[in-house]
């Protein structure tokens, strides 16, 4: 073998961690753990593999050929339990999404999930702000609701704004993908808040952004006084999505039409249309208790922790390693 091979050989078998990443994770993990254990939160481990699918369009799975699918998240496996009268859960673990690599991407990663019975919109974010506060994060700086957000950087209100305004705006921002419709406000919309208002947003130091637009909300509760709104929030820290959380519809009836709505947009346009999963929208029909729950990004929350530029210096053998 040359020497040029056995150099590389050598170097493709070693993480890509940061120096001293790996002993941080473990830290943290334990952090994490002994947060929910003082908040009366027990933790679970739903299964991995799944027969069915989460219906919103923007999550893509991996499938497992002839078994199921490889979940995003392990929200289906905790409301079933939560059904069941199980009580507020967590789980900590690996999910998995399709064609998500990239600096804060890797198809494998650490979600932290958490459902606290009786709680709601504010009880959640307020959740969010403690466990930063537990684990070294800044606690959160600030709360703004998306309409808030949305103007202060774009000039756009989204609540009354057309899509073809939005097109437009994108457009003249130098942003036009060959796939958008001009008709699509929730395409729109979510790249403008990933490109345009997102960026721009925790920059001294976590924030919280609540009531985004009820357009795609699938298993989100909406706001009674205004069905613009879903009850649904997202943290961000120096521009980085860190966790969204909800208060959690509870109408089977309502799931299922929103299910089949995200069916038609994913066969629209021209991607994997998985089954329903019908064990989830039963266990909702036999009644899921009034909940709010939130995901947590753990990869991403360790690297701004640790100051890190990518989560592939905080993976144990990331998909994208560099060099």
């Amino acid at each position: 073998m040359s020497q040029d091979r056995s150099d590389a050989c050598a170097a493709s078998w070693r993480s890509g961690l940061a120096p001293g990443a790996l002993a941080a994770r473990a830290r943290l993990f334990a952090d994490i753990r002994a947060f929910m254990a003082a908040r009366g939160l027990m933790e679970v481990d739903t299964p991995l593999l799944s027969a069915a699918a989460p219906s919103e369009r923007a999550l893509d799975c991996l499938r497992v050929a002839d078994q199921g699918y490889l979940v995003p998240s392990p929200e289906h496996g905790l409301k079933r339990l939560l059904a069941e009268g199980a009580g507020s859960l967590y789980q900590l673990g690996h999910v998995f999404r399709a064609g998500e690599v990239g600096r804060w991407h890797n198809p494998e990663f650490t979600m932290l999930e958490w459902y606290g019975v009786g709680d709601d919109l504010d009880t959640a974010i307020d959740g969010v702000d403690a466990l930063l506060g537990a684990v070294g994060a800044p606690r959160l700086a600030a709360r703004l609701t998306y309409r808030d957000a949305f103007i202060a950087a774009t000039g756009l209100d989204p609540w009354r704004v057309k899509a073809a305004d939005l097109a437009d705006y994108a457009q003249r921002q130098g942003l036009a993908p060959s796939e958008g419709d001009d008709s699509d406000r929730v395409f729109w919309l979510d790249l403008l808040m990933a490109t345009c208002v997102q960026p721009g947003l925790g920059q001294e130091g976590p924030v919280v952004v609540t009531h985004f637009p009820a357009d795609d909300a699938v298993l989100v509760a909406l706001d009674a006084d205004d069905w613009r709104q879903a009850l649904r929030f997202e943290c961000f820290w120096q521009g980085v999505e860190l966790a969204n959380g909800a208060q959690e519809l509870t109408d089977a009836a309502a799931a299922r039409q929103r299910m089949a709505r995200e069916q038609t947009v994913r066969a629209e346009r021209g991607g994997p249309v998985p089954p329903v999963d019908e064990r989830l929208l039963a266990a909702l029909a036999y009644g899921l208790p009034d909940c709010a729950g939130v995901a947590l990004g753990v990869d991403r929350l360790l690297t701004l922790l640790l100051g890190q530029s990518t989560i592939a210096a905080v993976l144990p053998f990331a998909a994208f390693e560099p060099g």
